[in-house]
């Protein structure tokens, strides 16, 4: 099995096809399989790598790792292990932190970004008070969700996956639960790493914000202040979808996906 040993961690990862490098960066409830619908429909144009992020699926972090070492200095870390100069970098929820990680450590490395359902760690007054609001509402759905109570479901899907496509919502569970306890998930989140207004700002590299209008992890009015902040930046907006596009509306999410590329990052 393909393992990439940095000084740091070390990364399970997967590549598949030919053409440019697009790079998938999962989100906390997944892992390398999460793009499951993604790479079959883009390895015929691109090189596609997926990994699994330390402390989900295979990936682990070295015994002695620096408390300084964060996510975006993995996501570099891995392309240098590659050869990979440069990359179409493709990002959701988690994932976005460490997209904005690896954009602030090595912003050569990213040709063109895209940010699914994630504000990336950027922290400003206006994002901040949209994640506020849905901060008890979202604790009380993911208890819910945890002891599996009537009604309950997957907060990274959302209620309307789970009525219209529950086969879906059981599979999306049953990757999650491939990866370690969640505990040790939930103290990898001192690897994400914050943002600043200013450091978003800075962006100079196309952008594309996919955003489920029907999320309640990453509310949609956050997304459109981050794409407020990044210039060259556009908003794309989902109906009837939740947190985890990609998983949920896969055509959609793709079409958008094929579009921003070959406008941006055309394949081989």
């Amino acid at each position: 099995m393909p393992f990439a040993e940095l000084h740091h961690s070390n990364i399970y990862y997967e590549i598949e096809g030919h053409g440019p490098p697009l790079v998938f960066a999962h989100g906390a409830g997944g892992n390398h399989m999460s793009w499951w619908q993604q790479v079959p429909e883009f390895a015929g144009n691109y090189t596609c790598v997926v990994f699994d992020h330390p402390s989900f699926g295979q990936s682990t972090w070295s015994s002695d790792v620096d408390e300084s070492i964060h996510y975006g200095d993995v996501a570099a870390g891995l392309l240098d292990h590659l050869g990979i100069d440069s990359c179409g970098f493709i990002a959701q929820s988690m994932g976005g932190w460490t997209a904005m990680g690896l954009v602030e450590r090595a912003p050569e490395k990213v040709a063109a970004l895209v940010l699914a359902s994630t504000h990336g760690g950027v922290s400003t007054p206006a994002i901040d008070v949209h994640l506020d609001a849905r901060n008890e509402s979202l604790s009380v759905t993911r208890d819910a969700w945890v002891k599996r109570a009537a009604d309950s479901f997957n907060p990274a899907l959302g209620e309307r996956a789970l009525r219209e496509q529950p086969s879906i919502h059981y599979l999306y569970s049953e990757i999650s639960a491939l990866n370690p306890d969640s505990g040790q998930a939930a103290a990898a989140r001192r690897r994400w790493g914050g943002r600043s207004a200013e450091m978003a700002r800075g962006i100079d590299v196309p952008t594309m914000i996919i955003s489920g209008q029907e999320d309640i992890v990453i509310p949609p009015a956050a997304l459109e202040e981050l794409h407020g902040l990044i210039p060259n930046s556009r908003l794309e907006r989902v109906p009837e979808a939740g947190h985890s596009v990609y998983f949920e509306r896969p055509a959609a999410f793709n079409r958008l996906l094929k579009d921003f590329l070959d406008e941006n990052y055309p394949g081989g």
